[in-house]
């Protein structure tokens, strides 16, 4: 195996790359947009949710009840008449619609039981699901403290001190944004190479590499590099202007320390496409294998939901996807600022995964070649 063989085939795909659009679109979009979305689209705590009331009352109690919602939960509250809340809530305008009956304010202080219509756009699952729960709070508290004439300052019996670690605002965005660089890292490594070694045969350029004096280690080690080479620069250029310079995600650990750990997983990764390029015939068989490999590695990696949370056989299995070290991995670096002495389990394991499915690969590689000669 020559060094300047690796390093003129690295140089001739990324000149490939740079000549295909579509792949640099890919590579552009998946580290600013796609991260930026990640972080901003869905919020799982409930921001600026727009309510409109039905106030049929027009008490004292009702008025409290309307002025209690306001941000950054709710949206400062529209007043509407009833025959406008089903043409607003049809219309996508309202998340929430409040309707407070007449006479509402007498019943309470009558001791009935009167009712408060709530309707809900379920469609926005993650705002409705927690607005629901803060809209009877805040109304019952409202309820309370008209009876009683005062608000209650009730001391509790315990102290709850409460301390939230790694992210103190309790803030979506600082875990989606490092969670989609995490899962696009392994995406996009597997489909370029994989798409690299794709796009040789069907240009007919692999019988061109076959009469050179190179060895298919060569080649595919020259494929690796390179397109390792291109996710790198754009993960750190992601991590820099992105997430740390757009979306203000504090960073806990060593940064040098993540990009080791990321090369070692693109070492994997890369290799894992070139053993799926290899399995494909042609650009479509490649697409639907990747949707068959890659939906399962990142959904049971622990990226999405915590790994204790499923069974145990899951568990054991995802033990042999390189991913599943590399999340634990960069989420004890960039979140809890973690060294070498805590993470160097992931760095042996993200090893010791690289050097089979690397071996795995060329073996692969070199029947492929084999069978076109």
């Amino acid at each position: 195996m020559r060094i300047a063989n690796i390093l003129h085939l690295g140089i001739k795909e990324l000149r490939s790359l740079m000549r295909d659009p579509v792949m640099l679109f890919l590579i552009i979009y998946a580290f600013t947009f796609a991260i930026h979305t990640a972080a901003t689209a869905m919020p799982e705590t409930l921001h600026k949710a727009p309510i409109a009331i039905v106030d049929e009352d027009r008490s004292q109690l009702s008025q409290r009840i309307v002025d209690a919602f306001y941000p950054p939960h709710f949206i400062p509250p529209v007043l509407i008449t009833h025959a406008e809340m089903d043409i607003r809530m049809d219309a996508g305008l309202d998340t929430f619609a409040l309707n407070i009956p007449p006479n509402f304010q007498s019943d309470v202080l009558a001791g009935r039981s009167p009712a408060i219509q709530l309707n809900v756009d379920a469609t926005r699952m993650s705002q409705a699901f927690t607005g629901s729960g803060y809209i009877q709070t805040i109304i019952s508290g409202e309820i309370t403290s008209f009876l009683q004439g005062h608000r209650s300052n009730t001391v509790p019996v315990v102290d709850l001190a409460l301390r939230s670690r790694f992210n103190p605002e309790l803030n979506k965005s600082w875990f989606g944004a490092v969670m989609k660089i995490i899962d696009n890292v392994t995406m996009l490594s597997i489909i370029l190479t994989g798409a690299a070694l794709i796009r040789e045969r069907e240009h007919g350029t692999v019988e061109h590499l076959l009469v050179m004096p190179v060895t298919p280690l060569e080649i595919m080690a020259g494929k690796v590099w390179a397109m390792a080479l291109v996710v790198l620069i754009s993960t750190a250029c992601s991590l820099v202007f992105v997430v740390q310079g757009l979306l203000k995600v504090p960073i806990e650990g060593s940064i040098a320390l993540f990009f080791a750990g990321t090369a070692l997983h693109l070492f994997a990764t890369t290799s894992l496409g070139i053993f799926l390029g290899t399995l494909a015939r042609s650009m479509p068989q490649f697409g639907l294998l990747i949707m068959l490999v890659l939906l399962p590695l990142q959904m049971l990696s622990g990226g999405s939901t915590p790994r204790e949370s499923m069974p145990e056989l899951v568990q054991f299995v995802m033990l042999s996807a390189p991913n599943t070290h590399f999340v634990m991995l960069a989420q004890a670096i960039l979140y809890r600022g973690a060294g070498i002495r805590v993470v160097w389990p992931q760095f042996i394991a993200i090893a010791g995964i690289g050097t089979i499915l690397f071996s795995l690969a060329l073996a692969r590689f070199r029947r492929t070649i084999t069978t076109m000669v």
